[in-house]
């Protein structure tokens, strides 16, 4: 079964980067969709970005268009979440997951079957 490792949170002042990491454990990650997601406090668990499994494909949440970047490395198991333009709204607990089964990446959180533990992000003003 694979597992995921998000790794790159931080604090981090509005306007300042960050780049989260989601290591994944398996051999067959390149044939994963994988997605992003993050929770802020009092609120749902919200989609922000997904890659397909041959990183032909992104999508994103019109909240992080143009700021936030989604890419992977299949040779290091790896997806990457480029943040920029950081803002306090950001604040929240990042997860990484991984869809197994679906041909295109979705921004539906039931699609995804595996779940990392979460990275804290938080955006002071």
């Amino acid at each position: 079964q694979v597992q995921l490792v998000e790794s790159g949170g931080g604090l981090v002042q509005a306007g300042g980067s960050l780049r989260l990491s989601c290591a994944a454990s398996g051999r067959t990650f390149s044939t994963y969709n994988m997605g992003w997601f993050r929770q802020a406090p009092g609120k749902e668990r919200e989609f922000v970005t997904a890659i397909s499994w041959n990183g032909a494909t992104t999508i994103y949440a019109d909240s992080v268009k143009g700021r936030f970047t989604i890419s992977r490395d299949n040779a290091k198991n790896t997806i990457y979440l480029q943040m920029n333009s950081l803002k306090p709204d950001d604040t929240a607990v990042y997860y990484c997951a991984a869809d197994r089964f679906r041909t295109y990446p979705t921004e539906r959180a039931p699609h995804y079957d595996t779940w990392g533990q979460g990275t804290q992000v938080t955006v002071s003003s």
